[in-house]
């Protein structure tokens, strides 16, 4: 009897001991990186992943993923191939201090946008576009620009002809999303409640 548990069903097909069959295309979904702006003016950050069969769908299920929940002036996505990290720093060290300078290369150039990792723990923060002829240039093209007194920890660079945007015809999609403060724990006051509850515990 063949099984219904999908984890079984998505096992490779061992045939002979020792070879694997190839999966078929599309048996498992890609990763997409998902950014959202929160306001208009601030930076966008990265919020985190979807799995999709394309990059139009990630858009899709990114939407309905993570605007549930608070509001957003816009959202985008890009393919988790499509995006180039740096080294990682140790300690307190900078990370832009590993980035090699790369010297000014002739080639056509392309738009990068470039990402900073400000705190351990936090989420990357958009912090410029570059102009370079490869991600490596972009690279030292930001260690140049960016690199200031604070300390990164790590940087994502991403060729903006990746990344599936928001169009302007599509901004009224967050029109439908009003501030939800019934999701928020601070919107129920329970420390409030707590307090009037032991005040009159005490009478």
């Amino acid at each position: 009897m063949n099984s219904l548990d999908p984890r079984v069903i998505r096992l490779p097909d061992i045939g002979e001991v020792g070879r694997i069959n190839p999966k078929p295309a599309l048996d498992q979904f890609g990763t997409y990186e998902v950014f959202v702006l929160p306001k208009e003016g601030k930076p966008f950050q990265h919020e985190g992943i979807v799995h999709a069969p394309n990059l139009e769908m990630a858009y899709v299920l990114a939407k309905e993923t993570f605007t549930r929940r608070f509001t957003c002036a816009s959202l985008y996505v890009v393919n988790t191939l499509d995006v180039f990290v740096s080294p990682l720093s140790e300690g307190n060290q900078n990370v832009y201090d590993q980035i090699p300078q790369i010297l000014n290369q002739n080639s056509a150039k392309v738009n990068y946008e470039i990402y900073h990792l400000p705190k351990r723990g936090k989420q990357h923060v958009h912090v410029g576009r570059v102009s370079a002829s490869s991600p490596e240039e972009a690279f030292s093209i930001a260690k140049e620009q960016f690199q200031k007194e604070k300390i990164v920890y790590n940087v994502w660079v991403i060729q903006s002809t990746a990344i599936r945007y928001t169009m302007n015809e599509e901004k009224d999609l967050w029109l439908t999303l009003p501030e939800k403060k019934f999701r928020d724990a601070a919107e129920y006051k329970g420390g409030e409640k707590l307090k009037e509850f032991l005040k009159k515990s005490k009478r």
